[in-house]
């Protein structure tokens, strides 16, 4: 009776400060799969608490974040531009899919309609949101002044340059929004005024520099005046972020702070012929999935240890894995890369659970014996899939604890 007791109690408790929560004035905009989309288009910058009503930490966050939406209107000149919503992901599951919303509560932002690569991890203070904001709302775009600055540009960095009479047009917003999605893969750059008549296609010109080339080798013209944002946002993302990128030691932790799980292929080092096939039907197969996987090669010489995981060698190159950031899966067999829709498939598998199910229980199409039925027996194959070799290298997760900064 003790127990039943106290166990009501706590029920009441909780109850009561989730009330209390909710009875916090705010204008944090309650998202549902009716209103999400026409939100999104809405707003330049979109920031959302995926939250339970049941978990302590989402009850927690609660009012920080509706202090935040406050001081958002209050302090932001441009907060028009700025939507602060929530999504009850009980009650909102097909929205909780769609972002992949695995833990409570996940804090994510959307540029432009854009989710962007990384998640909010920041400081889980009104404070600091409201400073992050800040910061993605500043305009990306550098403006050269001078001829002599157009040399000085840095050459390690993919880089975007408009030529434009005036920032008071409209094409010059239409490059200032994909500059925003697009400021933590490329630099950009805007020519105004008498340094544009200089250029051989004169006013309104978009130029596309790789790395590591000088300004006026490889370039790449934009191919038409008609600056469309969807249009121009396709383009420079195409050269910016390549679908399919190389992981090395180097570019690891950055790639898994981005929190998109891993496909990848491991090979030779001389084997430019796998990375080729690979490629063309990733691009294929894979183009519309660019948000929520990271297609990555790897120096299967350099990376052995995630072979191993795979208990696998450099004899068995080449292959191609999935690492979850929890579990690593194995794609049956690199040659059927080939077979259409295969590639695509294994992706979508990861993420309805197929993956897991399949490696504990054997392919889903198999039926199990009569008499195991009957003993409500299940095959299991192995333990467990292979651990993540690559969330070792991620950003410490002990820096995002109730403790510290993320809740």
């Amino acid at each position: 009776m003790m127990r039943l007791k106290m166990k009501i109690g706590m029920e009441d408790s909780l109850r009561l400060v989730f009330c209390t929560f909710n009875s916090v004035s705010s204008k944090v905009v309650q998202l549902t799969s009716e209103n999400l989309d026409n939100y999104l288009g809405s707003y330049e910058l979109v920031f959302i608490n995926f939250y339970t009503d049941w978990c302590k930490f989402s009850q927690i966050l609660a009012p920080i974040f509706d202090e935040a939406a406050d001081r958002v209107t209050n302090e932001i000149q441009d907060h028009g531009k700025v939507l602060l919503g929530k999504v009850d992901c009980d009650a909102e599951s097909s929205i909780a899919a769609r972002f992949h919303i695995t833990k409570y509560p996940t804090l994510k932002l959307l540029k432009n309609g854009k989710l962007m690569k990384k998640e909010y991890r920041g400081q889980r203070s009104a404070k600091a949101m409201v400073e992050h904001i800040q910061n993605l709302l500043k305009d990306p775009v550098k403006e050269i002044k001078d001829p002599s600055d157009l040399d000085n540009i840095q050459e390690d960095k993919r880089t975007g340059i408009l030529y434009i009479i005036s920032k008071d047009q409209q094409e010059y917003e239409v490059f200032r929004k994909v500059a925003m999605d697009l400021r933590d893969d490329c630099q950009f750059f805007v020519v105004t005024g008498e340094l544009t008549r200089s250029q051989p296609s004169g006013h309104r010109r978009i130029v596309f520099k790789p790395a590591r080339s000088k300004l006026g080798d490889n370039d790449e013209l934009y191919p038409t005046l008609d600056m469309r944002y969807d249009e121009l946002s396709a383009w420079m993302t195409n050269h910016c972020i390549p679908l399919v990128r190389e992981i090395t030691f180097e570019n690891a932790e950055e790639l898994t702070e981005e929190g998109l799980p891993f496909l990848i292929l491991f090979h030779r080092h001389d084997d430019r012929e796998s990375v080729k096939t690979y490629t063309a039907e990733v691009l294929s197969q894979l183009s519309a999935d660019k948000g929520s996987i990271n297609i990555l090669t790897a120096d299967g010489h350099r990376f052995t240890h995630p072979l191993h995981h795979l208990g696998k060698t450099q004899t068995d190159l080449p292959l191609i894995a999935i690492d979850s950031f929890r579990h690593m899966y194995l794609f049956p067999n690199f040659k059927d890369i080939i077979v259409p829709g295969k590639i695509k498939q294994f992706v979508d598998d990861l993420y309805s659970g197929k993956l897991h199910r399949e490696f504990h229980y054997g392919p889903e199409s198999t039926t199990r014996s009569q008499s195991d039925e009957s003993l409500g027996i299940s095959q299991k194959i192995q333990s467990d899939p292979p651990e993540s070799s690559f969330k070792k290298l991620a950003p410490s997760r002990n820096r995002y604890t109730l403790l510290r900064d993320e809740l």
